[in-house]
Formats: structure tokens, C-alpha cells, sequence
């Protein structure tokens, strides 16, 4: 190294040593010698989000321009911002030349700290110099000035003009030059400042090319990994090997600041979970009486036909919150639908404070729907809250609602998604053209591995909006209309772009999505063909209650005769609409030896009956025997497995003045499970099933209880006659 440049490099130490000393002396405490400077003019929740940050680590923050109009320009696709510039030069007149003042500036929509003041300065003054800019790996705005940049060895070579530290009488020097309007460009002023050498070397300017202090996203997303100990969370250059202090979501990496900021600096850790961060600034309703509950606007949309719906209305009557206090906005566009929506709205119309039915004919699409829907509450100011609520979402938990308006967020969603699997109502992340990718954390966010809310960028399906922001932010906007895009991303689109978070809480078990893409509206009861698509929602109809207790209280379990067991498998429901398919389908067979259907053309004990394979059920009944029937006959028969093969599944019908009784026989089965689908002395007398060999009858099985027993060699067995009304079983002979 030659002479002069040492000698130059000695005495900026000296003079920015000289300076630290000076500071120190006159200040004590490092911390009280720094002023964070930024510039905002609307408190969206970037600006929440910075200053909360900020108070964690207690820095001291002015904030400049809060009653002002933005006049800088549409920065985030052009040029624009030096609106900021002049705000700071009016700041840095009234402050004055100090050199016992750092000045911090920086963006603050999309900025985050992430460590405190003292490491800030310490890393300052290591630097040499008394302007330290942000540094990134692109220039802007104007690619032109590439080749005017000075080499770097390693590191960013660009300026950005989103954080820069400095003494305060240089600050005050560099804004003191600025002569340009507010739409002009601060970053493109700063710039040629830093690139005419007179000026750098007058100022003592540099970039944080490798980011110790600034860590600039754009760009550079692959670089920064989150680092967690200690129960605090910092990103890690792995490029340079450092932890940056200041965290800048410039360009498009906005959402990839909101993925780091759920954690950065306390708000998820390994060892607190989500903290203090998932109660901050929430409400507590639990002491609220209903009367003083907020109001809600709840739109609720079927757009494509949906299974279970009748459930899905009726779970709204359970729901832990006022009725009166609901009102409800409901677009079905499905004919199919019509007689359910009519039925619950006739039926609970007194209820809730209204109800309000858009129906299919009336030719309003899905995005006009929502408007709607969005705009009812809108204009409404006694409307404290908006719930959009999809038909394919089956909300299982009955206090939602109040949960989710006790997190007290702008927009807020519980998360659901599909049983077993990964498809949830949010995206982690998007792609550069706007659809789904996978974050790094959205398998542990779905299988709730990791508990709290988080900031992300599309919801669907089900969420909550607080009245006061579509009042205000989202005021006058159409969210669900765009062009090429469906109304849940054009929504989500336009509030990323208002800087509205939404937010996902997973907290609680809130419910599950249901599966639309393979519903077929062909049946009398479609729902009972969704065994294999929603198998939760099916058995939770379907099942009867006190199934599970079979292998938790195997006393339910009873033995009326040898070898003979009852136990209850189908709901009430269940029975029922096997009842009426088969009564719909109509083609009973009239119980003659000739049947064509089965194989031979011949049978020896005939059955007024209609096969379930008729009625293309018999792939989701040998679901349902496999998987409710196999498990209690592998504890009831000790050592015998069974895959529950089975070639003849019917249901069968007896009446007085058709097919009363049925002879002694033995089932062509290993064993048979026939199950009651109506009651005795309710809907019919007489009737049961006596086994011969051991004189011991059953005549009282109650309605969707089985019964099963061994088929061959040792249960003969005859069908008692039913002497007044019709009785229904649906029976299997299994392993033939």
C-alpha cells in the first residue's frame, strides 16, 4: 500500500474515533446519541409494523410528514420520493450541524429492525465513515449510471436511499443541496451525490456493501436465512456472513419482509412460540355481554354445487354468537341449492337481524356478489365487522366468530384446510407472476407444528374485516373486479397493494375445507356418495355417534345370541336416506327365483330388494365395510382377518302383502352384517331374525344398529314376518 493512501486511512480513523470520543463524552450512553428519522404519511400497518419493532428495541423515532398529502409520486413503479427529501432537509435545519448526533433515516412502510441501537452504532463507527447508504445489487433509477459506480471487491456495489446513517452535521450538508420537487426522485439525488468523488470524499460516504447494518431484499432473498437463538430471531447474510440490523423490503420483496417479520425479532420463536406477539393489542369479548356484542355482516356463498350444505346452514344456527346481532347476506348461484337456502331461510328468518337471498335467476355473478355483500356493511356504520364465509367451509368450532374478533386485526382469517391434506384457505408465498408457492414455513403453519398469526398474502374462503377499514382504506374500491383473475385473487391483490396485512390465525381448531371437484347433483341424497372426497364430513353425518365408544367401552357391544353381535353404526340420517334413495331408484326386484342381476341368473332365497350396485353405490359401500365394519369384526371374531370382499350388497324391503318373512337359509358368507334402517313398532311390527340352531331370535334392532354373525355351517337363520308397515335392512354377505 502506498504512503499517501495509508496516511489517508489513518487519519479517517483518527477523525471518526475522534468523533465517537466526543459523542461519548458529551452523551454517555450510546444509545442516547441516535435519531431514528422516517417519513410517513398514512399509519398503514408497514408504519404499525416499524414502529412496533422499534419499541422492542427502544429506539427513539421522528416521524415526519403524518398531516401531510403525499405528493412524491407512485414509488412503488416509478420514479418519485423526494418528497422525503425535502421533509428531512426541514428537519435537519431545526436540529442543526451537530456532531454529537447520529442520524438514522429510513423508509419505514417496509422496514423492520432487528437488533438494537448499540449493535447499530457499534457497527457505524467501525465502518470509518460519516454517511453509511444501504447498498443493493441493482441500479435505479437509472441503469446508465452503472459504469460510474466505483468497483467493490466484494460486496453490493448500488446505492439505495431506503437507510442511511450519519453524523448529523453531514446529513445536514447533503439535504442542505437538495433544490428538486417532492415527485422527483430521492434515490436518483442521493446517487449523484454519492457518485461525484468530491462530493463522497467531502461527506466521507460509503455504501454497506456487505450488508453489516442494511440488508436490502430485492434481489437478494436467496441470501438471508432466518437465524434463531437465544429466543430472538435475526436474518443471516450467508453471502457475507453477517447479521444485518435494518431489514428493507424494497421492490417486490415486500411479502417475503412480511414472511421474515413473523418472526423477527420475538414474534415466533422455538421456545415462546408466538409470544406475547399473538396477544398484542387484542380484545377480550369473554366478559362482554351479547346485547354489547359487535354487529356483523356475514356473506355467505355457494357458487358451485356443494356437498353437505344443509349442514353447513344449519351449523350457522350454532354458532356462539347473538343471531340477532348477524345479519346475513346469501348468494347461491346453484339451482340445485335452492330448496335448502329457502328452507333454512324460512325456517330462521326470525332469528337473525335479516336475512338477505340472491338467488341463481337473478343472474349476478360471483364478483358482483361479493361487491355486494362487501358494500352492505360498508354503508352501513352500525356494521362493526364483515365475515365472508365460503359454503365449502365447515367451521366446527362454535366460538370462531368471537375468536376472531378478539385478535383484533384489520383482516383475519382462521385457518381451514382439508382434511389429511396440505390445501389450506392461504399461500405462504407467491410466485412472480401472483399464484401459489410454498413458504418455508406452510406445512408447519397448516399442521399447526407452528401456533400464532401470521402475516400472508392471499386468504380465500373465510375471513373477517373490520368495518372501520372498509371504511376507510378500502373505500370506494371495487376488491373482487380485475382483469384475468378470479375474485379471491383480485381481492387479495388489491389489498397487498393498499398495504392492508392479512393476517392468519391458527391459534385454535377452527374447521376444515370440504371438497367440491368431484360432487355430481344426480341423486336423491348426494352426500352419502362423498365417502371417499370428505370422509370426515361424511362420517360426522353418516356414523352414529356412539360408534367410536365400541373400542373405548366394548360393553356397547352385545351378544343377543352365540356368535351374534350388535353394535350401532349409522346415524338416523344415514338411515333415512338410504331409505328414500332406494324408494327414489324404485326398481325393487319383487323376490323371484330369476334374477339377472346376480350370477347364474338364479336365486334360491329370494329378497324383495334393489342392489346398491343398481344405484352405483357399491365401490362407497365396501369403502364403509372396510373401514367401519372390519375393525369391530377383527375384535368381536379374535384371529380372523378380513379385507370385507363382497359381491352382494343390497338393501331389502319387507311388507305384509309383498314379501313378509324369509325361509331358513344359510348366507353364501363367512359372515353377514345386516343393519336396521327403520324401528320397530314405530315403522312396522313384527319382523327380526331367529337362528335355528340355537333358538334364539332377534326382533328389536334398533334403527342403524348392525347386527352381524357368521354366514355358513353353523347360523341358519330365517327372517320373522313383518306383520304391519314396511322394514328396511340393508344387508352383505361377506368374504363369499
Amino acid at each position: 500500500m502506498d504512503a499517501p493512501r495509508f496516511l489517508a486511512i489513518v487519519i479517517l480513523t483518527l477523525s471518526a474515533c475522534a468523533a465517537r470520543a466526543r459523542s461519548e463524552s458529551a452523551h454517555g450512553d450510546p444509545e442516547s446519541k441516535l435519531l431514528v428519522i422516517t417519513v410517513a404519511t398514512d399509519p398503514t400497518d408497514g408504519f404499525r409494523r416499524f414502529m412496533k419493532t422499534a419499541k422492542d428495541f427502544n429506539y427513539t423515532i421522528k416521524v415526519l410528514g403524518m398531516e401531510e398529502m403525499w405528493k412524491g409520486g407512485d414509488v412503488l413503479r416509478t420514479l418519485g420520493g423526494g418528497q422525503k427529501v425535502r421533509l428531512l432537509r426541514k428537519e435537519m435545519e431545526r436540529i442543526g450541524p451537530k456532531d454529537d448526533l447520529i442520524i438514522l433515516f429510513v423508509d419505514s412502510y417496509d422496514v423492520i429492525f432487528a437488533s438494537s441501537p448499540n449493535e447499530l452504532l457499534k457497527k457505524f463507527w467501525q465502518s470509518g465513515h460519516r454517511l453509511v447508504f444501504s447498498a443493493e445489487a441493482f441500479v435505479w433509477p437509472d441503469a446508465r449510471l452503472r459504469d460510474s459506480y466505483p468497483v467493490v471487491r466484494m460486496g453490493k456495489r448500488f446505492l439505495n436511499s431506503g437507510a442511511f446513517i450519519g453524523l448529523a452535521s453531514d446529513v445536514h450538508s447533503m439535504v442542505g443541496r437538495w433544490e428538486g420537487e417532492d415527485d422527483d426522485d430521492d434515490q436518483l439525488f442521493y446517487t449523484q451525490l454519492y457518485l461525484d468523488p468530491s462530493v463522497r470524499k467531502n461527506l466521507n460516504m460509503t455504501l454497506d456493501h456487505r450488508c453489516r447494518l442494511f440488508q436490502n431484499l430485492n434481489g437478494a432473498t436467496e441470501e438471508v436465512v432466518l437465524k434463531f437463538e437465544n429466543n430472538r430471531v435475526r436474518i443471516r447474510n450467508m453471502a457475507y456472513d453477517t447479521l444485518p440490523v435494518l431489514i428493507h423490503g424494497n421492490g417486490p420483496t415486500k411479502i417475503h419482509l412480511n414472511y421474515l417479520g413473523n418472526y423477527i425479532p420475538r414474534e415466533w420463536t422455538y421456545e415462546m412460540g408466538c409470544g406475547r406477539s399473538c396477544d398484542h393489542d387484542t380484545l377480550d369479548l369473554s366478559k362482554t355481554k351479547d346485547d354489547a356484542l359487535p354487529k356483523v355482516t356475514l356473506g355467505i356463498f355457494i357458487e358451485q354445487p356443494t356437498p353437505f350444505l344443509e349442514d353447513f346452514l344449519e351449523r350457522l344456527t350454532t354458532m356462539n354468537y347473538p343471531q340477532a346481532h348477524i345479519s346475513i347476506f346469501l348468494h347461491n348461484n346453484e339451482l340445485h341449492h335452492e330448496t335448502e337456502v329457502s328452507e333454512f331461510a324460512e325456517k330462521h328468518t326470525e332469528k337473525f337481524k335479516t336475512i338477505f337471498i340472491i338467488g341463481p335467476n337473478e343472474g349476478i355473478s360471483e364478483a358482483k356478489a361479493r361487491h355486494l355483500a362487501f358494500q352492505r356493511c360498508q354503508e352501513d356504520p352500525t356494521c362493526d365487522y364483515y365475515m365472508c364465509l365460503d359454503a365449502n367451509v365447515i367451521l366446527t368450532n362454535p366460538d370462531t366468530l368471537r375468536l376472531l374478533i378478539e385478535q383484533n386485526r384489520k383482516v383475519v382469517i382462521p385457518l381451514v384446510s382439508r382434511a389429511g391434506k396440505l390445501w389450506s384457505n392461504f399461500w405462504g408465498a407467491l410466485s412472480p407472476q401472483g399464484y401459489y408457492a410454498r413458504s418455508e414455513d406452510y406445512v408447519d403453519l397448516v399442521t399447526r407444528k407452528r401456533v400464532g398469526v401470521w402475516n400472508v398474502p392471499y386468504i380465500s374462503n373465510v375471513y373477517l374485516i373490520h368495518g372501520e377499514t372498509l371504511r376507510t382504506e378500502l373505500h370506494g374500491l371495487n376488491l373482487y373486479t380485475s382483469d384475468h383473475q378470479d375474485p379471491d385473487m383480485s381481492f387479495c391483490k388489491n389489498l397487498r397493494e393498499k398495504g392492508v396485512f392479512m393476517h392468519m390465525t391458527n391459534r385454535h381448531d377452527f374447521g376444515r375445507l370440504i371438497s367440491t371437484s368431484n360432487y355430481t347433483t344426480i341423486h336423491l341424497h348426494n352426500d352419502l356418495w362423498q365417502i371417499f372426497e370428505n370422509p370426515e364430513d361424511w362420517e360426522a353425518k353418516y356414523i352414529h355417534k356412539n360408534y367410536p365408544t365400541i373400542f373405548e367401552e366394548p360393553s356397547i357391544v352385545t351378544s343377543p345370541c352365540f356368535d351374534v353381535y350388535k353394535f350401532p353404526i349409522f346415524s338416523a340420517t344415514a338411515c333415512q336416506h338410504m331409505i328414500e334413495e332406494m324408494e327414489h331408484y324404485g326398481q325393487w326386484s319383487g323376490g323371484g327365483h330369476n334374477d339377472a342381476r346376480i350370477q347364474g341368473g338364479y336365486e334360491n332365497v329370494p329378497t324383495d330388494d334393489i342392489h346398491l350396485k343398481q344405484i352405483d353405490f357399491e365401490p362407497h359401500w365396501l369403502h364403509f365395510l372396510r373401514t367401519y365394519i372390519k375393525p369391530v369384526t377383527e375384535k368381536m371374531f379374535s384371529g380372523y382377518h378380513t379385507e370385507c370382499e363382497c359381491i352382494l350388497n343390497f338393501v331389502v324391503r319387507y311388507k305384509p302383502d309383498r314379501q313378509p318373512f324369509l325361509r331358513p337359509h344359510h348366507d353364501a358368507s363367512t359372515f353377514t352384517v345386516n343393519i336396521a334402517l327403520n324401528s320397530v313398532g314405530k315403522d312396522y311390527e313384527g319382523g327380526g331374525c331367529h337362528f335355528a340352531r340355537y333358538n334364539c331370535s332377534v326382533t328389536a334392532l334398533e334403527r342403524g344398529w348392525a347386527l352381524m354373525h357368521p354366514g355358513r355351517l353353523t347360523h341358519l337363520h330365517e327372517g320373522l314376518p313383518t306383520t304391519a308397515g314396511t322394514r328396511y335392512i340393508v344387508v352383505s354377505f361377506i368374504d363369499p
